[in-house]
């Protein structure tokens, strides 16, 4: 069984008065043994079916917007698997799930082991107070839930998001990476760091 499995699920992301559809990537790390499911985004029995029998040592959230969470309690319950979030992502937790709280906290520098796959936490701030990648250096792969996309960084026009922060993040600490790094996105296509990393001052320009 390959280290990542994909599933694309569809629902609405709600800020700020607004609801827009989406389409969202859902990535499972590991191997037939115990995976990561890293943003549990919808659709819990098509994840779920995409997990089978493995094990699940964790529910992974990038950040907290509803369209990333909202079958994370559902999933984390029927596989008795812990939510891990940074705590700077409180805030919007909380619109979604005021009953509930994630099980462990993400930390920068922190690493996540499961089917022999390392995932190391990269905060990653400006799309949301504590947005998070999570950097696979040995499968030569970084998870950048809507910190960083095939064209650019993520929205930061909504509540809790800043523009220069998540330029920061993204020069600072993402395009530092190998240029040949793959990037699995929180939405769309996949791309490359070294694709990507010469836009950034046409980026900054353009303020989006």
């Amino acid at each position: 069984m390959p280290p990542i499995d994909h599933v694309v699920t569809s629902g609405t992301f709600n800020l700020d008065g607004g609801s827009f559809d989406v389409d969202n990537n859902v990535w499972i790390v590991g191997d037939d043994r115990e995976v990561f499911v890293i943003d549990a985004a919808h659709d819990a029995d098509a994840i779920a079916a995409a997990v089978g029998d493995r094990a699940v040592k964790a529910i992974v959230c990038t950040h907290a917007h509803d369209d990333h969470v909202n079958q994370a309690p559902v999933l984390a319950d029927r596989f008795s698997a812990p939510i891990l979030l940074n705590p700077a992502e409180m805030v919007l937790w909380d619109m979604t799930w005021p009953d509930r709280k994630p099980d462990q906290e993400l930390a920068d520098g922190q690493t996540l082991s499961a089917g022999g796959i390392d995932l190391r936490v990269l905060q990653t701030p400006g799309h949301s107070p504590g947005s998070s990648c999570l950097h696979a250096p040995e499968l030569g792969i970084v998870f950048t839930g809507d910190t960083l996309f095939q064209g650019g960084p993520g929205a930061t026009g909504r509540s809790y998001s800043s523009f220069d922060t998540i330029i920061e993040s993204i020069r600072t600490t993402l395009l530092t990476l190998p240029g040949e790094t793959q990037v699995r996105t929180g939405h769309g296509d996949s791309t490359k760091i070294g694709d990507e990393a010469p836009h950034l001052e046409e980026w900054i320009r353009n303020g989006s």
